[in-house]
């Protein structure tokens, strides 16, 4: 098996969405950022790429098996072994998997550049591995949490993250406003559509917002979001956490 050495990768947790695996340029300093001493390399093919990428699902039983315990981290003077921790590549992509010991791909990396061109040169005449899963044609369902990657391309790491929020704000507006709640909020984004907006039922004046602002993003798009999560702790404290100093004097 291929293995590369002294990787740096910042992992991102849990997350099912390839877009929210950040870049290299959109690193932050506080991110968690480590050096893998040694990671296994497995060349596979685009859509078992796809599905690593972009879900939280099992992974196949002979990929574990191939990678067990063959990459390590140097925690001071000791060289740690990684359960299931690999470098996946399709010729053209990559990314860094750590399991942390389930079998699903919890942790997720990006590589810096340098060693993105190294880890496709090192692979460039090796053959795709084989792995047998008779899930991996499943359609993935996107939805207002788990937006479809068309509604965040060209967006920077800090747009997508208030974009989700905003989504996430809009949802909680299905889940618990009443009709009247449901027309405020699409006037506040629409004001010129006032009157359309009175006779509409809380399912067209629900689904009217969300297909008004699911599209790119902007400066009003900042300033509304705020707006609907103002008054809410944890909402509160997810845009505190995606603000840099300018964008925090909206407040």
């Amino acid at each position: 098996m291929l293995h590369m050495r002294d990787v740096w990768v910042n992992w991102f947790e849990g997350e099912e969405n390839g877009y929210n695996v950040c870049e290299f340029f959109e690193w932050k300093k506080e991110d968690r950022i480590e050096l893998l001493d040694q990671v296994a390399v497995v060349k596979i093919h685009e859509n078992l790429f796809d599905y690593i990428e972009n879900t939280l699902q099992e992974l196949p039983e002979e990929l574990l098996a191939d990678v067990y315990k063959q990459s390590y981290i140097r925690r001071k003077s000791q060289r740690v072994e990684l359960e299931y921790c690999f470098l996946a590549t399709d010729g053209k992509r990559t990314l860094v998997v750590d399991t942390i010991g389930y079998h699903t791909p919890v942790r997720k990396s990006r590589l810096v550049p340098r060693q993105e061109q190294q880890l496709l040169e090192l692979v460039a005449n090796e053959h795709p591995h084989e792995y047998y899963m008779d899930y991996l044609d499943c359609e993935k369902q996107y939805h207002i949490l788990s937006p479809d990657p068309n509604l965040m391309k060209g967006l920077i790491r800090k747009e997508r993250q208030l974009k989700q929020l905003l989504f996430m704000a809009v949802d909680q507006l299905y889940q618990e406003a009443e009709v009247a709640e449901i027309r405020y909020w699409y006037t506040e984004w629409a004001p010129d559509k006032y009157l359309e907006i009175q006779t509409m039922d809380f399912e067209e004046a629900w689904n009217g917002l969300f297909e008004d602002i699911k599209d790119g993003w902007s400066k009003k798009h900042e300033e509304y979001c705020y707006t609907m999560i103002k008054g809410q702790p944890f909402f509160e404290k997810i845009w505190e956490l995606q603000q840099d100093d300018t964008a925090k004097k909206i407040r």
